[in-house]
C-alpha cells in the first residue's frame, strides 16, 4: 500500500492594517475578518462610539466576545464589558448591546445568526455572516478601499 503525503495546511495571517475598517453611519467602524458560510462562522471587529446600540437580538449559535478597549454593556444585565473582558453568549441568548464609551474596540466570533427582534419579541430581520460580509464589501468599495481580502470558505 502506498501512502500519499497530504499537504500540510498553512496558517493564514492578516495584519492589523490588511483589512480596512469601514465607517458606519453613526461614526462607529467595523471590519469582517472571516466568514465560513458552510459552518455559520463569522468573525468581526468593531469600534463603537458612545451611544451606539445594536437592536435587541437572539443568537442561533454561540458567540465569544473580547473587549480590546472602551466599555459596553447589555441593557438586560448589570455588568460592563471593559478592556480585557471576555464574554461567552450561549445560543438562544437575547440582549441589546449598548456602547457606553467612545472608541470601544470589540472582537466577536459568532456561529449562526442574529435574529433581530421588535419590541414584542418577533423576528424583524436576520443578520448572519453572509449579510455582514456583503454589507462590509459594499461599504469598503463605496468608501474607496476596493474589495478587502476577507478569509472565506
Amino acid at each position: 500500500m502506498t501512502i500519499t503525503a497530504q499537504p500540510v495546511p498553512e496558517a493564514v495571517h492578516i495584519g492589523g492594517d490588511d483589512l480596512p475598517f469601514v465607517d458606519l453611519p453613526d461614526g462607529s467602524k467595523m471590519k469582517v475578518l472571516q466568514v465560513r458560510e458552510k459552518e455559520g462562522l463569522w468573525i468581526i471587529q468593531a469600534i463603537f462610539m458612545a451611544g451606539y446600540e445594536v437592536q435587541t437580538h437572539r443568537h442561533t449559535g454561540p458567540v465569544w466576545g473580547y473587549t480590546v478597549s472602551g466599555a459596553w454593556k447589555y441593557k438586560e444585565y448589570d455588568y460592563v464589558n471593559r478592556a480585557g473582558s471576555f464574554l461567552y453568549e450561549p445560543a438562544g441568548s437575547v440582549h441589546t448591546l449598548q456602547c457606553i464609551e467612545d472608541n470601544t474596540n470589540v472582537w466577536f466570533h459568532m456561529y449562526g445568526a442574529n435574529l433581530n427582534l421588535d419590541a414584542d419579541g418577533n423576528v424583524e430581520s436576520v443578520t448572519d455572516g453572509r449579510t455582514a460580509l456583503m454589507g462590509y464589501l459594499v461599504l469598503a468599495e463605496m468608501q474607496g478601499h476596493g474589495r478587502p481580502a476577507v478569509i472565506t470558505d
